[in-house]
C-alpha cells in the first residue's frame, strides 16, 4: 500500500503563487509515475500535470501550461506542483496520484492511477 498526503493548499489572491507538496510512504515512490489532478464543485476530476518516475519528462494540461510546473524529489518521496499566476478558475481540490502498474510513462487519466491522496483545497480570490 501507498499513502499520499498533500499539503500547502490555501487561499491566495489572483496572480499569486502556491507550491503544493505530496509526500508518499509505504512503497518505493521512485518507481511510480506521479500526477496532479483537480476537482471543482460540480465538475469532473481534471488532469493538471504528470511526471515520469525519473522526473526527466513532464506533461501539463493546456489550461495551466506556462503557469504550473510539476517536479519531484525521489530522495524525499515527494512530488511538487508549483502554481504561478493563479486565476479564480484554478479554485479546486487538488489531488496527487501515483501509478505503479506498467503503461505509459506519462498519464493523464484518473483510471491510470493506483493510489490517491485525500486532496488539498486551493482557493483563488478575484
Amino acid at each position: 500500500q501507498v499513502q499520499l498526503v498533500e499539503s500547502w493548499g490555501g487561499l491566495v489572491q489572483a496572480g499569486g503563487s502556491l507550491r503544493l507538496s505530496c509526500i508518499a510512504s509505504g512503497r518505493t515512490f521512485s518507481s511510480a509515475v506521479a500526477g496532479w489532478f483537480r476537482q471543482a464543485p460540480g465538475k469532473e476530476r481534471e488532469f493538471v500535470a504528470t511526471i515520469t518516475w525519473s522526473g526527466r519528462a513532464t506533461h501539463t494540461a493546456s489550461s495551466v501550461r506556462g503557469r504550473f510546473t510539476i517536479s519531484r524529489d525521489n530522495a524525499k518521496n515527494t512530488v511538487y506542483l508549483q502554481m504561478n499566476s493563479l486565476k479564480p478558475e484554478d479554485t479546486a481540490i487538488y489531488y496527487c496520484a501515483a501509478a505503479f502498474r506498467g503503461g505509459s510513462p506519462l498519464r493523464d487519466r484518473p483510471s491510470q492511477y493506483d493510489y490517491w491522496g485525500q486532496g488539498t483545497q486551493v482557493t483563488v480570490s478575484s
